[in-house]
């Protein structure tokens, strides 16, 4: 039996999602969510294909603040004296928790969209969005150049 490209393509974005949802059930805790305070910077978007995109150096880092029910990201711009530039522009966000998985859903007044958080700890997270893409992120360390 032959397949068309596009069934090929959408097989393999299937499994790829449920290698992703099943490899990471579980391993993310209500008492891990605090870790997303602070900030982050991309360190990689893996695409559904497998193919991956590596960020060795980032202009801007998100600032994610979340109080335990409610939370906010922000585009932040570090500056070398350790200081940031930053927009009043925020994304909003809520996390849900269901049948142990937890989906951060953000909402502004242009679009809504949702990410499932894959894993967390002190140093790193990862989500993927509704399109498949996983983003893989690193706790931001500034550079502070003293005169």
């Amino acid at each position: 039996m032959m397949y068309s490209n596009g069934m090929k393509i959408y097989r393999l974005l299937v499994l790829v999602c449920i290698l992703i949802c099943s490899g990471c059930s579980g391993t993310v805790s209500t008492d891990d969510l605090a870790k997303l305070n602070g900030y982050w910077e991309i360190e990689r978007v893996v695409f559904p294909d497998g193919n991956t995109k590596d960020y060795n150096i980032n202009t801007t880092v998100d600032y994610i603040e979340w109080d335990g029910s409610d939370g906010f990201r922000k585009k932040m711009s570090p500056k070398f004296d350790g200081t940031y530039e930053t927009s009043d522009d925020a994304e909003a966000f809520t996390i849900i928790e269901k049948d142990g998985l937890f989906t951060i859903n953000y909402k502004t007044e242009l679009s809504k969209w949702s990410e499932k958080l894959l894993a967390i700890d002190d140093e790193s997270f990862s989500v993927v969005n509704e399109a498949g893409l996983q983003y893989d992120y690193q706790r931001f360390e500034p550079i502070s150049i003293k005169e």
